[in-house]
């Protein structure tokens, strides 16, 4: 079964309203199998005119279990510490690649 992944950018706004939802996430995301892979840290535009200001990215078990997660009463509720938080938050989920190169 292929991984589902969540590819996260955001511009934080407000630091320390983030930082509520900062110290919820987590746990929910582990609730669902979900670990963090990238979470902000150094980043370069290679090519294009993308520049996001942070990025994150989630590796859940399947993408069922990420949708399920991101669906999930509990992380409903904590999506709502974020607002106002961030300029803008774009999550889009993708089935991971099982093939081989």
């Amino acid at each position: 079964m292929a991984y589902g992944y969540l590819l996260v950018t955001m511009n934080i706004s407000d630091p320390e309203r983030y930082k509520q939802y900062m110290a919820q996430a987590p746990a929910a995301v582990k609730a669902f199998g979900g670990e963090y892979l990238v979470r902000g840290g150094k980043h370069e535009t290679l090519e294009g005119d993308w520049q996001p200001h942070r990025v994150a990215v989630l590796r859940f078990p399947s993408y069922e279990r990420a949708k399920a997660f991101y669906d999930d009463a509990q992380y409903t509720q904590i999506r709502q510490l974020r607002k106002g938080a961030t300029d803008y938050f774009n999550m889009v989920l993708v089935e991971g690649f099982e093939g081989t190169v």
